[in-house]
């Protein structure tokens, strides 16, 4: 598939017509920068490499440190100018281990030379884990690194997909990682476990096989797809939730027991309870990251990959071009509008505010762009309601038994 055309929604957004109506874009809060374009590993569901946007083709495999050091610097600009109080540097990839020690202390230290002690910068790093030996664990600790590691549940779930290229699975490398990880010494430098759903994985099994390496959070995704190219197992029967009803089975586990966190389910109630979150995967909350490509290219987060060719290009670099540059953009300025970045069928839906339309790179339909529902609207749909009816129901139980505890009046 070719660039977006020009009149699909977002391309007709009027930016500066919002911008005077009052409207004002929320600067970056966090910076994806892609060390390495290239991966050690050949999953077969990458939206990197397997779907729509084939660009990492063209770029360098390995970030340059003149690049790093720009980077670094615009970042500094865009905090330092904003007064961000904390902003969050993600190493990222490809697969971001394969860039060396020596680019991953000098982006760091650079960024963090460039904006302390006015910003505080939180890092972390998300990694397939295949390389992730004793030596970058003692990087990870002296420059402080949170460490995300992508895991999808068993061994048989996880080789079913992260191959490497000869086919042979990476699960026993990975765990022999984790295991590395949770030594005490680098414990508190586990930041989570992100797992992909498949549908042909039994929910409960993949829950546990994730809650027994005992992370201090689990992220389900839903594998990214389109209403052109919808994912594996969603059928367009608005009937048909096979996603909503596997996360549900993870969640009849997980709420009573909570062992560990669980970001989807976790940000579900928090909106369901009037609160508000920061993630993209459900919820209103404006867009705050950008990326930075191995190039210096700026560009929009990677999951839009998987919609079309160039969705997440804006035609900027870190040479020329500050961050506030891409704010004005009607590509990012859509991800940050809430409510009114939205479809009519999902501004008419009651739980709009808790699902708020879904992934974003989920609602893309070719003709008329991403002002659609997400491809898993009955999903999410399912899902919420789901969680909403268990969360009223036990909160009504428990003030019953606050209630009925409670000591009877003194009489007189």
């Amino acid at each position: 598939m070719g660039s977006q055309p020009e009149l699909e929604w977002p391309s007709t957004l009027d930016v500066p017509a919002l911008m005077a109506a009052g409207w004002a874009p929320v600067p970056f809060r966090e910076f994806i920068v892609k060390i390495h374009s290239r991966c050690d590993l050949a999953c077969d569901y990458c939206y990197m490499y397997e779907m729509a946007d084939q660009s990492w083709r063209l770029q360098p495999k390995r970030m340059s440190l003149d690049i790093a050091r720009r980077a670094a610097s615009r970042i500094a600009e865009h905090a330092l100018n904003h007064k961000v109080p904390e902003i969050v540097l993600t190493l990222h990839g490809g697969e971001p281990l394969l860039a060396g020690h020596d680019l991953i202390w000098h982006l760091v230290t650079e960024t963090r030379k460039a904006v302390e002690p006015e910003v505080q910068v939180r890092v972390r790093v998300q990694t397939n884990a295949v390389g992730l030996d004793e030596p970058y664990l003692q990087l990870f600790c002296e420059l402080g690194v949170r460490v995300g590691i992508s895991l999808d549940g068993t061994a048989e779930a996880h080789d079913r997909h992260r191959r490497f290229a000869s086919g042979r699975g990476s699960y026993t490398a990975v765990r022999a990682s984790l295991d590395r990880l949770r030594q005490d010494h680098f414990k508190h430098l586990f930041g989570g476990l992100l797992c992909t759903v498949d549908l042909r994985n039994e929910p409960v099994a993949t829950y546990e096989a994730l809650a027994a390496f005992d992370p201090p959070k689990i992220d389900f995704l839903l594998p990214h797809g389109t209403w052109n190219t919808p994912p594996p197992g969603r059928s367009l029967d608005p009937a048909d939730a096979p996603y909503g009803d596997w996360l549900i089975e993870v969640f009849n586990r997980w709420y009573p027991d909570p062992v560990t966190g669980v970001r989807l389910f976790e940000d579900i109630i928090q909106l369901i309870l009037g609160k508000t979150t920061a993630g993209e995967a459900v919820g209103l909350a404006p867009a705050r990251l950008v990326v930075i490509e191995t190039d210096g290219s700026i560009e929009q987060v990677d999951s839009l990959k998987a919609t079309y060719d160039g969705a997440a290009k804006t035609g900027l670099h870190v040479n020329d071009d500050p961050f506030d540059s891409a704010l004005s953009l009607p590509a990012v300025a859509a991800r940050q509008l809430g409510v009114m970045a939205l479809s009519p069928q999902c501004r008419a839906c009651p739980i709009r505010l808790v699902c708020g339309g879904g992934l974003y790179a989920h609602r893309y339909r070719s003709g008329t762009g991403f002002l659609n529902p997400s491809v898993y609207c009955p999903d999410l749909m399912r899902l919420i309601r789901h969680i909403h009816q268990v969360v009223q129901t036990d909160i009504r139980s428990r003030l019953v038994r606050s209630h009925n505890a409670a000591p009877s009046p003194a009489v007189p």
